[in-house]
């Protein structure tokens, strides 16, 4: 699409918005339903898609994509009318006699810019959100990921008009066009550097915007901890989508005293999930492309792998690594991993690891494993992080019950769920003053000393 065709693509959407059609509650209802029928009616396209860009089983394309989807959907279906409503709120005795509440508008023509990693779940959970909350939208899905762009576009198509909703595909010269747009808001997922951009052009039009980014997310286990069942639970989070999630635990912050165990427990689950030999597991991904197959092999120190660390650079595919006796200073703790390596640090006093902790960048996630109660207060209260987990990984995100988001340098605002109809809605303030009596005490002049005191009780 040429910068003139998104121009005139968002024009369409402005003046269908200002149309009003998108207001009405059951409209926004509808247009749910059509799209949670046509995600299934395209269900295995979907799966075969993810499949082709990412090497996901339909099993996994499923259970972590479009089934999640078609639950966002879902929910919205059943909570947008709750959503929508007017919320009265405590009027002060000095507003005398008026009613107070806040109202949730749409915020009117928005932007998606989805990720490459989860292309499906993470381009339509918001929709559903943008949807529901009754703003137009345009989607930009990622050009790493086509196969899923392609189907995204035939469902958004199918189901809706382009001046109500519309896909552009593309890579940065799309993408840069669409920022030189004006949009009421923009919802972005996407790494660090992308979202630094997205945040300068937004601020260019006053633009309020969601960032969803991530960063090197943590995972504690302390000497209390069920090692067992840590291992298994770490595997299945770091691993899952060959480690390109942008919640996984992005590495290990073990206790000494049980880091032996812990390394033995993490091989023999990676052996049970995957295989003897993960890289001929039908079931077990790829790397997105080349250029990050290249850069995930450059952090891979082979004196420090304890397991895996094989590679196939025909199929872009890095089996399940584990690297021990990791320190600060290796290349594997400088950036965000985003792939199967899994590198384990140590440490001997619980303490000084929250202090340090609260020295770096603020996580997207945050995981801990233990079954002291001193150490999970500490992390939960203490620490600054997205969300996280006591005992597990990744699954805090899989609700629509709580929001979903990052802080800091791993983001600004969340979704799912109330969050994401809160995120793509305005709640304007608005007293509505009646007009059969109206208290003097507010005009000039400001002279009787009865009003003053009549003042003061009202506003104490």
């Amino acid at each position: 699409m040429t910068h003139q065709d998104i121009q005139s693509l968002l024009d369409k959407q402005r003046a269908y918005y200002r149309s009003g059609a998108t207001i009405p509650v059951k409209f926004r209802i509808e247009q749910l339903k059509k799209l949670y029928a046509t995600v299934k009616k395209y269900q295995r396209e979907i799966n075969d898609a993810l499949t082709a860009d990412l090497g996901k089983s339909h099993y996994e394309g499923f259970m972590c994509e479009s089934g999640f989807v078609l639950t966002e959907i879902s929910y919205m279906i059943k909570h947008t009318k709750q959503f929508a409503k007017r919320k009265n709120v405590r009027t002060p005795l000095a507003q005398f006699c008026s009613r107070s509440y806040k109202q949730p508008v749409p915020y009117g023509n928005v932007l998606i810019m989805s990720p490459w990693n989860y292309p499906f779940l993470l381009t339509l959970e918001p929709l559903a959100n943008a949807i529901a909350a009754g703003n137009t939208a345009i989607v930009k899905p990622s050009a790493y990921s086509p196969a899923t762009g392609k189907i995204v576009e035939t469902i958004i198509k199918e189901c809706f008009s382009p001046e109500y909703v519309a896909v552009v595909t593309g890579g940065r010269a799309e993408n840069t066009a669409l920022l030189d747009q004006k949009f009421d808001f923009v919802f972005f997922t996407g790494s660090q550097a992308v979202g630094k951009e997205v945040l300068r052009r937004t601020a260019e039009h006053l633009t309020p915007c969601v960032l969803e980014l991530g960063g090197k997310s943590p995972c504690i286990v302390d000497a209390d901890a069920n090692i067992k069942l840590a291992a298994k639970r770490i595997v299945f989070g770091k691993y899952l989508n060959c480690g390109q999630t942008c919640v996984a635990p992005d590495y290990i912050l073990c206790e000494k005293s049980v880091k032996d165990e812990f390394v033995k427990a993490v091989v023999t689950e990676i052996k049970k999930q995957y295989g003897e030999n993960p890289l001929d597991n039908k079931d077990y991904g790829k790397i997105i492309n080349q250029k990050h197959f290249v850069r995930l092999c450059g952090l891979i120190d082979d004196k420090k792998v304890v397991f895996g660390g094989n590679t196939n650079p025909d199929t872009c595919q890095i089996a399940p690594t584990v690297m021990d006796h990791v320190t600060l200073d290796d290349a594997v703790m400088g950036e965000e991993i985003f792939g199967p390596i899994m590198p384990i640090l140590t440490f001997d006093d619980f303490d000084a690891v929250v202090d340090e902790l609260k020295t770096k960048d603020k996580p997207l996630a945050l995981y801990l494993f233990t079954s002291n109660k001193k150490h999970i207060r500490r992390v939960t209260t203490e620490l600054s992080y997205g969300g996280g987990c006591i005992n597990d990984v990744i699954i805090h995100l899989a609700t629509s019950a709580m929001g979903f988001g990052g802080v800091g340098e791993s983001g600004m605002g969340s979704y799912h769920g109330k969050d994401g109809f809160d995120a793509f809605s305005h709640h304007k303030s608005i007293v509505d003053k009646k007009t059969w009596i109206d208290l003097p005490m507010r005009y000039q002049p400001y002279t009787s000393k009865f009003y003053k005191k009549l003042l003061h009780f009202f506003l104490r």
